[in-house]
């Protein structure tokens, strides 16, 4: 069967995805070495995720604000074990200007008398800030979060997962006991699963980074990691219970009711424009891509089809009664958004248009659909092969349940899928027999492992890592790993990564 995607899935994911990208029309490699430039169709989509969680982020008590994206470098030096963690991935500033050179040419000119580091995160310079803003418990809690691009020199970038600019939302915050910004990290983390397991329609795996695969600096780190359909994980989302390793470090102070003057407890937490990686490598196929309605800028699609003139009134009257009943209805508390391909292209060239480009639902109107007061449903979930008449009282009547119809369907089969490819593996032949070959999709180990450095080498061997200790793991008082025989308290996904 031909696809509007090659190769497919099947034959290369890696390619396909960037091909996905491609005729969907979301983004393209910057001139810029390893960044992006993100087209329409992909901001709009980044648009809506930043406006719902944002909306999520007001209601559990934070505000936006702003800060610069230059961070002295003395800044970072105060935090060593955050400095060593991101030292490799970062951009230094220098020099403040440029200037004709001997032969015409632009230098740079007047050396910065402290190098600038332009911002990988921002938790030192917001640190920074926290330390001159708070000075009584009546200060806390105060949590703030910002939207902002951050640079990471990427060696192998990949637009949407890994490139050396991208654009994300970083929150922080600072609490007067370690109970609270504890209670603050988790709760941040539920914000993250429920977007991408109730907007998203990806559920996930949520847990516990182990040791070596923390924050640099935190105390404990807290993932949403998405499975996608080539059985790699996407670390998706995190949320960092920083201790008061950061309040040591940059001096956040409180005075507290008894008079005593105490470090504060902080926390960060971020998800980035990688949303949209996984969006794509978690539901699209080899026609395109497949977005779920709630994240849809447009929920559906119209396509006129007509061949002579005097049709296109009649088709565009009717096209018009259809929009306006629609209006009628709303989704996610939403109104539903609709626009009409007008272009002058022939009607299965709008088709394959819509189909590449994930619209929930596609709808072709002509001259027979208006004398017979239908149109011609597709459902992206479905495929271009499944079309069907609908009555046009039936479609407008029934748009949000065909919504939700659609929502909860990708959702359905995301959690298949996670059902399918995790494998709880009990002894170390098991674990060698599960990754003996590589396949699509690769399966995902759930197994007791300690986080020591002779295991990491035998998962880095075999192209595997540490994901997480999911939150559903219980203590197990006689467990021991399945290398080495020591004691280990809870089981470890394990799987490859992106």
């Amino acid at each position: 069967m031909k696809t509007a995607v090659n190769p497919t899935r099947a034959q290369n994911f890696s390619e396909w995805f960037q091909q996905v990208i491609k005729v969907a029309d979301l983004a393209e490699n910057s001139v810029v070495r390893g960044c992006m430039v993100i087209k329409p169709n992909g901001y709009a989509i980044w648009e809506k995720m930043k406006s719902i969680l944002d909306g999520e982020f007001k209601r559990t008590g934070h505000k936006n604000c702003y800060f610069p994206v230059l961070i002295p470098l003395s800044f970072l030096e105060k935090e060593a074990e955050h400095v060593d963690g991101f030292a490799k991935e970062c951009a230094v500033v220098t020099h403040r200007r440029l200037a004709a050179g001997d032969k015409g040419n632009l230098v740079p000119e007047g050396e910065l008398t402290e190098p600038y580091v332009i911002r990988p995160t921002s938790e030192m310079v917001i640190g920074e800030s926290f330390s001159r803003w708070i000075k009584s418990y009546r200060d806390l809690p105060l949590k703030i979060n910002q939207w902002a691009n951050v640079m990471r020199w990427e060696m192998r970038p990949r637009i949407f997962l890994r490139t050396s600019e991208f654009l994300w939302q970083e929150g922080h915050t600072a609490h007067a006991t370690k109970e609270e910004a504890v209670e603050e990290t988790l709760l941040m983390l539920n914000v993250y699963k429920d977007f991408f397991e109730k907007t998203l329609a990806m559920p996930l795996v949520v847990g516990q980074k182990t040791e070596s695969e923390k924050f640099p600096g935190a105390d404990t780190t807290y993932t949403v990691e998405a499975i996608m359909q080539d059985g790699k994980a996407l670390q998706a989302g995190t949320s960092h219970f920083l201790g008061q390793n950061f309040s040591k470090a940059q001096g956040i102070k409180y005075l507290s009711s008894d008079k005593s003057e105490k470090y504060a407890w902080t926390t960060s937490w971020g998800v980035s424009t990688r949303m949209i990686g996984g969006l794509i490598m978690g539901h699209s196929d080899d026609n395109g891509l497949v977005l779920p309605p709630k994240i849809a800028p447009t929920h559906v699609r119209i396509i006129p089809v007509y061949k002579k003139d005097e049709d296109r009134e009649l088709v565009e009257s009717y096209i018009s009664e259809i929009r306006s009943e629609l209006e009628k209805s709303s989704y996610n508390n939403q109104a539903i958004e609709c626009d009409t391909d007008w272009r002058d292209l022939r009607g299965g060239e709008k088709y394959w248009s819509a189909i590449k480009e994930g619209y929930p639902i596609i709808i072709e109107v002509g001259p027979r659909d208006v004398k017979n007061d239908k149109v011609f449903l597709t459902r992206r979930d479905h495929g271009p092969g499944a079309k069907e008449a609908v009555d046009k009282k039936e479609f407008s009547s029934g748009i949000t349940n065909l919504l939700e119809s659609i929502q909860n369907n990708m959702s359905d089969s995301v959690q298949k899928r996670l059902d399918d490819l995790i494998v709880e593996v009990n002894s170390k032949e098991e674990f060698d027999q599960l990754f003996k070959k590589k396949s699509m999709p690769q399966k995902l180990a759930l197994a007791y492992v300690k986080d020591n450095q002779k295991n990491r080498e035998i998962l880095s061997q075999k192209s595997l890592s540490f994901r997480c200790i999911p939150l559903t793991e219980t203590e197990n008082i006689d467990a021991v790993c399945i290398f080495s025989g020591e004691k280990v308290a809870k089981r470890v996904l394990i799987g490859q990564s992106y």
